[in-house]
Formats: structure tokens, sequence, C-alpha cells
């Protein structure tokens, strides 16, 4: 990054161990003993000081995988540190009470600190999904239930509803047909385009991004269902249904935009019985995780017809095998899990952590605690 200075040194001399920052952080005196583990640039480092001053925030840019473009958080896999950096590196991390980012975003890093540092209360990841990172630390249930777990959920609301109306728009006005017909120069006889205001549009996961796919798809005209545990009314959603009615549901709509966190309980949600239900030439669009899909189904549907157009921004495995038929398909848009990468990111996220740090000091809830049963 360009803003800030190889070090500063005033926030890089760890601490001695103190007590457990829940038990003091109502005297009025306490101080968040936050450490950056991540390259985040130092005027967002700042930014976060002045937002909340009860915040000691230690960081060292000299010892940080640098990015290699904007929200680059586990930063250039070539970087290596000498033994002495990783050495500062650990100590650093080990010293706070909180962390901004998993160190490295690694989790067998988090697993290391974890174990190293007693006195750690609070992780924030800088990943939407960082429920993920967490469970592949393998953490003890001691350490899950001592730790508060937050992820970045929401600051990639717009972008990824973006692309879902991008992927919308490219399939309903015949996205694939009109670059082959390009590719030929052949000017073919006239056709009509559907129309995303006379769509039925389902949004699967009415979380922060579906949420905001709702409103947007709703406000250009287009009939919403949205998938709901709660059955609690979402602005620009027409109808509510559990999860459980996917299936019966598929038949009736145009469209599904999945984005859904990967769990146990969504992994392959939309498979076979759900694509062999979909009517003729449907768009399917994946914002949210690849687990979600069982994309061999959602191969054999675009095969027989029943989707006519896919744009998926992420994979079941990343990166997306060669050896994958999505690739090669006519009818499938692949965009390497880049629709939610955008400069204003960082900066929402250092928002969001000094909002959640002065929740942690004054007592309430955190925002986008992880379950760390389902992890998400």
């Amino acid at each position: 990054m360009t803003d800030h200075p190889a070090t500063t040194q005033a926030h890089t001399t760890p601490s001695a161990p103190q007590a457990r920052p829940d038990q003091q952080f109502h005297s009025g005196e306490k101080q968040l003993r936050v450490a950056v583990a991540v390259d985040l640039r130092e005027s967002l480092c700042r930014r976060i000081e002045e937002l909340e001053p009860r915040i000691e925030l230690i960081r060292d840019h000299s010892l940080y995988r640098p990015m290699r473009g904007p929200a680059d958080w586990s930063g250039d896999p070539e970087h290596t540190r000498s033994a002495q950096e990783q050495e500062a590196f650990d100590t650093m991390v080990d010293s706070a009470e909180a962390l901004f980012g998993i160190p490295d975003v690694d989790p067998d890093a988090l697993a290391r600190t974890v174990a190293q540092n007693p006195q750690l209360c609070w992780v924030h990841a800088t990943a939407a999904g960082g429920g993920s990172q967490v469970k592949a630390a393998g953490l003890a249930r001691e350490a899950l239930d001592r730790i508060d777990f937050t992820t970045s959920a929401g600051v990639h609301g717009r972008t990824l509803t973006e692309f879902a109306l991008f992927g919308l728009l490219a399939g309903a006005k015949g996205l694939p047909r009109l670059q082959e017909q390009q590719g030929r120069r052949h000017w073919s006889d006239r056709w009509e385009m559907k129309q995303l205001s006379q769509m039925v549009v389902l949004v699967v996961g009415l979380g922060g991004i579906g949420s905001e796919v709702a409103a947007t798809v709703s406000a250009l005209g287009a009939t919403v269902i949205g998938t709901s545990r709660s059955g609690t009314p979402v602005p620009g959603v027409d109808r509510l249904i559990a999860v459980e009615d996917l299936p019966r549901t598929a038949p009736t709509v145009d469209a599904v935009v999945n984005t859904l966190p990967g769990t146990a309980a969504t992994e392959k949600l939309l498979g076979e019985e759900f694509f062999a239900a979909m009517s003729e030439e449907a768009i399917v669009v994946n914002v949210g995780r690849g687990t979600v899909i069982d994309e061999e189904a959602l191969v054999e549907a675009l095969d027989a017809g029943r989707v006519g157009f896919a744009a998926l921004d992420v994979f079941a495995v990343e990166p997306l095998p060669e050896s994958s038929p999505l690739w090669g398909h006519p009818r499938v848009l692949v965009s390497p899990h880049t629709a939610a990468l955008n400069s204003g990111e960082e900066e929402r996220i250092a928002q969001l952590f000094a909002e959640n740090a002065r929740r942690l000091l004054d007592g309430e809830e955190l925002v986008n605690l992880v379950d760390t049963i389902e992890f998400y």
C-alpha cells in the first residue's frame, strides 16, 4: 500500500498479558488492545482509532504480506518473512485482546495464536464467509466459547447485488446467443427477449446480500419469492417460502439467485430435485457459496434446457478445476470469485470493525457473530 510508512513503531511493542477485556471494559479506563493481523493501510488504521478512541491499535506494516490489489487480505503468496520477522509477527498478534483479521487469512495461524493467547476474546474476519475459516482452524469448544468471532458480511451487498443483476439481465437478454452470432458476423431474424419486470425471481437466502438483491430486482418490477426460516417480512419480497418448499417452487420461477453461505445444512441444497423441477430456460445466479449448488445437477439441467443460462461467481472447488464442464459450457458465465471486489471494501470493513469494537466496549451484542455450531 502507498499511504503508510514502513512501520509504526509506537504501536509495535507488546505489553505483558492483561486480564480478560470483558472483566474491565466498563470501568471507563480500559482500552481494547487490538492487533492488525493483515495488511490494512495506515490511513484506515488511523480511521479506526478516530472512530473508537478506546482502541489501542498495534500494527507493524513491515511484517504483513503486501496486498496485490484492493482487499487482497491474504496478500502476496510469494512474500516470505524471515524467522525474526515471523517471531515479531506472532508476538504482536499474541499480545492482543482482539484481532483485525485472521492472521495471514490462514486457519492454521489462527489456531496457533488462539492456543498461545489466553486473553484473546474477539477475532474479526475480513471475509463475509469468515465462519468457514474459523471452522477450518479446528478450534476446541472451549476456545469457540471463549472468543467472539465476527465476519464482514454485508459489506459486499451492493457489489454482489450488481453482479446478480448483471447475471439476470445477461440471461434475460440472451447474452450467449448474441455473442455467438456476433462471433459469426450473423445478423439473424429478431427475437423477443425476456423482461426482468415480467419475471418471477427466487432469492435463496435473505440475509444482507439477499435482502439487497430482493429490493433491487423488486424495484425493477420483478416478482420476488424468498426463502426464510423466521417468516419475518422482508422489503421487496412478495412471498416467503420455507427451504423445504424449494423443489415445489422451482417450476414457478424464471430465475434463482443464491446468496446462502456454505454450511453442512446448505451443501447441495440446490440439487438434482430442484433443477429437475425448474421451468424451461430458467436463469441461475450464484453469489453465495459454490457448495450450495450441485454443479453436476446444474450441468445436466443446462444440457436439458431447464436452465437456459447460469452466471456463477463461486464454485464448490476454487480455483475451478480445468476439467470442469462449466468452463466450456456455451450458456455459463464463469467469474473467478471476483464479483465482491471493490476499492471501497477495505474502508467499509474498517468502519464495521470500529462499530463492533464500540459495541464490545459498551457491552452490546456484536454484529455478524459467527454461529460456532454451523459456522456461518
